[in-house]
């Protein structure tokens, strides 16, 4: 009979800082406190943590960096609830993107899962005011483009379209990754790229299904805004897929 004994592998023990992170979180969440507000003075933590004045203060310089906190000196200094945009989120999240090779392909495979889902979630929420500005973007590339100027108006306008059925979805983690992905869109190298050539742009096959979506999002019909943007997407992937093989043969012929 074997005497070996099995041993089991020591959890990890987690850096204090980060503990203190997560307990500061969680204090922010139980005392419901809002954007402007002061956590407790630093000798306040430490004795709450009980912790030294270095862990505590890399536990704060790590809530700053996360773009939850502020930091103040002088008289009425202190640590105070920041409120992290949209924007920083996104630009968080594309820094751990940066070194990754991100493809339109990869993009559209979440695109067209999820603008469907995300343009249902808006039926109901989308007001006059929200159809309005749908038809205002349109009215901005609804026509050949001046220059080059304009052209590139144009292709952020209609990521814009997007970004404003999103941002009427009841669903914020899914508007989130909607805007971030039309985001995307708009800053990945090869999308500028093609934003940026002169070839002209087919768009009456997009913004027919941009008509038709907005009339079944007026109906509250939400089994054909599902499928239309179903169909948007990948007519959408098709156009910009098409538009960088286009981008790559030039590039090719000029070698």
């Amino acid at each position: 009979m074997s005497t070996e004994t099995s041993h089991q592998p020591e959890p990890v023990r987690r850096k204090r800082t980060d503990e203190i992170v997560d307990a500061i979180k969680e204090s922010i969440i139980s005392e419901n406190l809002l954007p402007g507000d002061r956590l407790p003075q630093e000798k306040d933590l430490i004795t709450r943590y009980a912790a030294g004045k270095g862990t505590v203060r890399e536990a704060l310089k790590s809530l700053e960096v996360q773009g939850l906190i502020r930091t103040k000196t002088g008289p009425g200094g202190g640590a105070f609830i920041d409120s992290m945009t949209e924007s920083r989120a996104m630009s968080l999240l594309s820094n751990y993107l940066f070194t990754r090779q991100l493809s339109i392909s990869n993009i559209y495979a979440l695109r067209k899962a999820l603008e469907p889902l995300v343009a249902v979630s808006a039926i109901g929420n989308i007001d006059a005011k929200g159809f309005e500005q749908l038809h205002q973007l349109i009215a901005v590339y609804d026509h050949e483009p001046a220059d080059e100027t304009e052209r590139w108006e144009q292709r952020m306008a209609e990521l814009d379209f997007h970004g404003v059925v999103a941002s009427y979805s009841d669903n914020v983690l899914l508007a989130f990754i909607c805007h971030f992905l039309q985001r995307l869109l708009k800053d990945l190298a090869v999308c500028k790229d093609i934003y940026q050539r002169p070839e002209p742009v087919e768009r009456s096959t997009g913004i027919d299904y941009q008509y038709k979506l907005i009339d079944a999002m007026r109906r509250q019909d939400a089994e054909a805004v599902q499928q239309i943007m179903t169909e948007h997407m990948q007519h959408a992937e098709d156009a910009m897929l098409g538009l960088e093989a286009t981008l790559e043969d030039r590039f090719l012929s000029e070698r």
